[in-house]
């Protein structure tokens, strides 16, 4: 087995902000897919 390397601060911080970054995309992405089909279903259904 090879020896564990843990990141440093600088790559933790870089690391914790693309997941940051990919979280409110998803968050966005997810908002915006509800908020469109309710209307749909609305439209639909009346």
């Amino acid at each position: 087995m090879r020896k564990v390397i843990w990141p440093n601060r600088k790559q933790m911080l870089t690391y914790t902000s693309v997941v940051l970054a990919f979280l409110a995309f998803m968050v966005a992405l997810v908002g915006l897919a509800d908020f469109g089909l309710t209307k749909l279903v609305l439209l639909v259904f009346g």
